[in-house]
């Protein structure tokens, strides 16, 4: 019973555009050793010995960085844990002895999808761990007034190279049902459509 009321109470908020999620997910205490960087991401770096140093940095768009007693390093397509490994060892290598550094993705810039038509809050935000359609909904706050749960689709580049978008329609109903298998799980470049209902 429990389980269900809190249902409702979410499909009722999501679908009168009051849900509102903050669109910066990279939060303290979050492990994206595995997450690969990318041009425009913000990332915080700390050695942590022999001195503390502490500052925050963006990849730039030719996808490096610069780093005090280092200069200019390309982090592009690195993972963090990468990223953390390969400033270690430009520091050890003549200017620092035993360093040890601690990086983290403050806010992913590069990885985006866009929510497109019918929402509260059209617009970029920024892809988390796992986002699915149904977030990016209530990322964007919810439907507006005109938007149809039963008009969503996503639209993708195609995997082939060839211009163009492969259509993806989704079943919100389902997945605010309880179907969570009904739900798709977003890529960086795509693109959640709702259209407005027919009335």
């Amino acid at each position: 019973m429990k389980k269900i009321l809190i249902r409702v109470l979410f499909v009722s908020v999501l679908l009168s555009g009051g849900l509102f999620v903050s669109p910066v997910w990279a939060q303290e205490g979050d492990n994206f050793d595995d997450y690969t960087v990318g041009v425009n991401d913000v990332l915080r770096i700390t050695i942590l010995q022999p001195d503390a140093y502490d500052t925050v940095v963006a990849v730039s768009p030719d996808g490096s960085i610069t780093f005090p007693y280092i200069g200019s390093l390309r982090v592009k397509d690195l993972t963090i844990k990468e990223v953390k490994e390969k400033i270690e060892h430009n520091l050890a290598d003549g200017y620092l002895r035993y360093p040890v550094v601690h990086v983290v993705l403050q806010e992913s810039r590069s990885r985006m999808y866009i929510v497109y038509g019918e929402v509260m809050r059209p617009g970029t935000y920024p892809i988390g761990e796992n986002s699915t359609v149904l977030s990016a909904i209530s990322m964007a706050g919810g439907f507006s007034k005109f938007g149809s749960s039963s008009r969503v689709k996503v639209l993708r580049s195609r995997e082939d190279g060839r211009p163009g978008y492969e259509t993806i329609k989704v079943n919100i109903k389902a997945v605010m049902d309880g179907d969570s298998d009904a739900d798709v799980l977003l890529r960086p470049g795509d693109m959640v459509v709702i259209s407005e209902g027919a009335f």
